[in-house]
């Protein structure tokens, strides 16, 4: 075996694809080596006989590389640039070398080869399956002082980097007719077979080249070429065309509802020196018509006795190593395996020179024609043998060998032990689609069935083994037609799964299911015994599967094991949830832009530097700066709110009115849709009129209100509350497009389009009559609760004649490029004479002093329209509405339910705390019952003393009764009111 020396020991020349002549430098855990360009680390590594790579979560065992791909369970890694840029828990199986890249290794202290955490393992009889759910359980106070921080300190594998990032990420939408998730051969031939009937396609892959097992499989052939070459070539000639996307090094993690992919691009991972302008990873968000699954299957490893140590990996995965990367993963190598695929790794090492020690083959009856191959490359091959035990401490030296059955064992050196127990389709994706899986009783393994979106699996994904059949099902999946044709050498068969000769529950073997949490066959079988019989609980008790690898290589042979521990058919036992997202994703990648001030971004009117210059103080109302309060010198907000209040009772007040959600309810079926979504009747308002709504949902409690107004036979315009508008958005569609799609309605959300000025008080009138053109405002042509299109300033204008404060009041609407002009013009008219700017503190007063709600401060989620004193607003001639059903349920008309009601405290001066609970004797033994609580408290100028709102049990009929609010220090005692504080005849509202 010839080696070029400074790439590794191990790099066997002429083998592989690497160029020798690019190489990369980069340390691990301090030491300086060098890699080729296009090496993973786990493969620089291997070139230079490093096995040992981490310690496992529980026991700390050493363990070491186990595959070439992103199923990799052990070699979790941390690769750091720079002290800000550090990754934690990277798998050295997909991380490209880059030079000068830090590598560090994870779970040891003080080193990896001395890991004082190791000492677990002596005490591993302590830490059995479903040990936690048992301990820590006393002395009580043991658990904040010393359990808890003890638990924390040992949970997880890396560490988080502290600094904050530097990096940036990037964010795409896309639409295609078809995305196909794997880039092997199946899904190279149905993206040449979509691409060639015009569709628009998306080819995703997760490693740097297309190819899938081609980089492994060396003896395949497509139309006579080598496999890997015509990849590469197909690769081309899709990235030669217009209509296809062709994204290497990118994974998708997710398959939601409705054709919706997530795609993570790992763009600079692997660069040395990235540019400032280009991100670190890309979020890819994906609607595709049809998505072609050729995600292919993942080998799965042999469990038997201390099958974890450093140096065992899947025969696949050597076979990577080697024909990809060449890289030889042992001299004197090891094969134990249950199905064929191995021995063609075994084949292509002894040809590269690798020694061969023995095919230890769990099957009585190998394939003769493999058996003849071996017997010529002079292999010994061990049919209906086991592997029972393997030798060393930090690499495997040796394997201990007996008859299936038993017989005599005997010890052969090894410095690598390869295995394979065959292949598991990867469902995944298929499963987060909410497909439904069949169990293949022949082969052991669930494939797609049911299909629940526009999605085809093909290739190994789908069970199919056959490379032409393989082929002609991916062109059929693409919808197009090919001439192909592909050869491999050896036809595959056999597989097992669960626990291999030697590892039976009749021993104590530590035969490793789940690799990364230190999951055993005995700890599966220990939690049938424990009465886990559903395979969800299996996974809870034991962990298994819960590692970051999600169980992809574990819970097959999991599954298996319990199943024979409870003597059923594995289909019977069930099969864990496949979720999202299939391998992790950084945190940097979901948040992309949304960091910093843009975590949680401030939304700001057209009005807003405006107000500023007024001295505002403003307050958030989720993600609005909105004007509270505008204090004059010497005033604190006490005093600012109380002249606020009053100058709009006696004058007028000017108010920003932007935040409000609008949406445009446009079509022919617009009032029919309103009809729906509203308690209210909207057939009956004409245009030129706008009517106070009320939305329910389907339970009958109040979801959100506002003023509609109608500006056309087939248009309203639809205000919702602030916090509202996004999810009465979403509310609306929801249903539009699932429950009434019948309906020609059109939805557009308009809230940051309009500019709203509100003008309210005794002179608004006065005030806004200069700025109007093209409508008569007087009070006989413009009534209350009027709309009409117009014109202010000469700017297209909605003016609404409605008012949230009781007063005179008008709403005017401009596009909000011209909000600050108008509103600046307003103000400059009403301050001379005698009005004020008011804020949102001064709204809620006012509004509480005419009994007005606010939904989700006086609503809480439990409150219907009758409830609130708003029965009016529902129609009792409607047959239909969302909530309609919900309203007549008995709880929710009996009599006794929570009502809104006014309090008055007796003592004018004190004003009641917002969420204070209300009972009727405060004298009452503990646990008192309480009547209801406080939603709105607020000291009125106007009044000249304290009001509240309450929602009371039978609150109505609670009218003039006595009832009090406990506090810590005192009582307080209230009476219970109606909920009008102020003007109670409602003369000022009609000016």
């Amino acid at each position: 075996m010839s080696a070029s020396s400074n790439s590794g020991a191990f790099r066997i020349k002429g083998a592989g694809r690497l160029t020798p002549a690019r190489t990369a430098r980069f340390t691990f855990d301090g030491k300086s080596f060098t890699a080729l360009e296009g090496d993973t680390v786990a493969s620089a590594l291997l070139a230079h006989g490093v096995h040992l790579v981490g310690r496992s979560f529980k026991y700390h065992r050493p363990r070491g590389i186990l595959s070439a791909g992103a199923e990799e369970p052990n070699a979790l890694i941390d690769v750091s640039r720079d002290a800000a840029r550090r990754q934690p828990n990277v798998r050295a199986t997909v991380q490209e070398v880059f030079d000068g890249a830090k590598i560090a290794s994870q779970n040891r202290w003080p080193s990896l080869k001395f890991d004082v955490g190791a000492i677990n393992n002596l005490f591993s009889p302590f830490f059995a399956a479903g040990f936690y759910y048992k301990t820590f359980m006393w002395p009580r106070e043991a658990w904040v002082k010393i359990y808890e921080p003890f638990i924390r300190r040992a949970a997880g594998l890396g560490v988080a980097p502290t600094e904050e990032d530097p990096d940036h990420y990037a964010n795409r939408y896309a639409h295609c007719d078809v995305l196909i998730a794997g880039a092997g051969v199946a899904g190279l031939t149905a993206a040449l077979s979509a691409a060639a009937t015009g569709q628009s396609v998306f080819l995703v892959d997760e490693q740097p080249e297309v190819g899938g097992a081609l980089h492994y499989d060396a003896a395949t052939t497509i139309d006579g070429q080598d496999g890997y070459d015509w990849a590469q070539a197909a690769a081309a000639k899709l990235k030669a065309m217009p209509n296809v996307t062709v994204l290497t090094r990118t994974t998708v993690f997710g398959y939601y509802n409705h054709g919706f992919l997530g795609l993570v691009e790992r763009v600079t991972d692997h660069v040395a020196k990235p540019g400032k302008d280009l991100p670190r990873e890309r979020l890819w968000q994906v609607r595709a018509k049809k998505v072609v699954l050729a995600t292919g299957s993942i080998e799965r490893h042999m469990v038997f006795a201390n099958n974890d140590r450093p140096g065992i990996m899947l025969a696949s995965a050597a076979r990577t190593f080697l024909n990809h990367h060449g890289v030889a993963v042992g001299r004197h190598v090891g094969v134990y395996t249950a199905h064929d695929s191995a021995y063609e790794a075994a084949f292509d090492l002894k040809r590269a020179g690798v020694s061969i020690a023995a095919i230890v083959d769990s099957r009585a009856d190998p394939s003769e024609a493999l058996l003849a191959e071996a017997r010529a490359l002079g292999i010994s091959v061990l049919s209906g043998h086991a592997v029972t035990d393997t030798g060393g401490r930090l690499r495997v030296s040796s394997m201990t060998v007996a008859r299936n059955g038993g017989g005599d064992a005997r010890k052969i050196a090894v410095d690598a032990l390869i295995v394979s127990a065959g292949w598991t389709p990867s469902v995944h994706l298929f499963s987060q689609s909410r497909g439904k899986l069949r169990f293949d009783d022949v082969n052991q393994r669930f494939l797609p069935d049911i299909y629940a979106q526009d999605c085809v699996s093909v290739g190994g994904c789908n069970g199919t083994d056959d490379l032409a059949e393989l082929i002609d099902e991916a062109i059929a999946a693409g919808g197009g037609s090919l001439a192909l044709a592909g050869e491999n050498r050896f036809a595959w068969t056999g597989g097992m799964i669960g626990a291999a000769e030697g590892a039976g529950p009749d021993t104590t073997v530590k035969a490793f299911v789940d690799f990364q949490h230190d999951v055993t066959a005995k700890d599966i079988r220990l939690a049938v015994r424990e009465g886990m019989h559903s395979i969800e609980h299996i996974k809870r008790f034991t962990t298994n599967g819960m590692a970051s690898d999600q169980g992809k290589l574990s819970n097959m042979h999991g599954l298996a094991i319990a199943a024979e521990m409870l003597d059923r058919p594995i289909p019977k036992v069930g099969l864990t949830t496949f979720r999202a997202p299939y391998t992790p994703v950084t945190y940097g990648t979901l948040v992309g832009h949304s960091r910093g001030e843009l975590f949680d971004p401030a939304r700001k009117t057209p009005m807003h530097a405006l107000e500023a210059a007024e001295g505002a103080e403003f307050e958030d109302v989720g993600n609005w700066k909105r004007a509270w309060y505008y204090p004059k010198r010497g005033e604190d907000m006490l005093a600012a709110v109380n002249r606020e209040c009053r100058t709009v009772r006696e004058v007028a007040g000017v108010f920003n009115g932007s935040t409000l959600g609008k949406i445009e309810v446009v079509g022919p079926d617009a009032a029919e849709f309103l009809n729906l979504l509203y308690t209210n009747a909207w057939g009956s308002l004409k245009p030129g009129k706008s009517r106070y709504g009320i939305m329910t949902r389907e339970d009958g409690f109040v979801y959100d209100d506002g003023v509609v107004g109608r500006l056309a036979e087939d248009r309203f315009h639809v205000t919702t509350t602030t916090g509202g508008a996004p999810r009465v958005l979403h509310h609306m569609e929801d249903y539009l497009q699932t429950e009434f799609p019948h309906l020609r309605v059109w939805l557009t959300s308009t809230t940051e389009q309009w500019a709203v000025i509100a003008v309210q008080g005794p002179k608004a009138r006065e005030i806004i009559q200069p700025f109007v053109e093209g409508v008569d405002i007087s009070n006989e042509a413009f009534p209350h609760m009027s709309v009409a299109e117009c014109s202010v300033m000469g700017v297209p204008a909605r003016l609404f004649r409605v008012s949230f404060t009781g007063e005179l009041g008008y709403e005017i609407n401009v596009p909000a490029d011209y909000g600050p002009a108008v509103w600046k013009a307003i103000w400059e008219r009403a301050e001379p004479m005698g009005g004020c700017l008011y804020g949102t503190e001064t709204m809620h007063v006012l509004r509480a002093e005419k009994g007005y709600i606010i939904v989700g401060q006086d609503t809480d989620g439990t409150v219907t329209p009758q409830d609130a004193g708003l029965g009016w607003a529902v129609s009792s001639k409607k047959p239909d509405f969302v909530g309609i059903r919900g309203l007549k349920r008995p709880d929710l008309v009996r009599e006794n339910r929570k009502q809104l009601v006014g309090l008055l405290t007796k003592d004018p001066a004190v004003v009641l705390e917002e969420g204070g609970q209300i009972v009727a004797d405060p004298n009452q033994a503990k646990p008192m019952t309480m009547l209801g609580h406080v939603t709105s408290a607020y000291w009125s100028e106007n009044c000249g003393r304290s009001i509240a709102l309450a929602l009371v049990a039978g609150g109505r009929a609670r009218i003039g009764e006595t009832l009090h609010v406990p506090l810590k220090d005192r009582t307080i005692e209230v009476e219970v009111t109606d909920m009008i504080f102020f003007d109670k005849d409602g003369g000022r509202i009609n000016g």
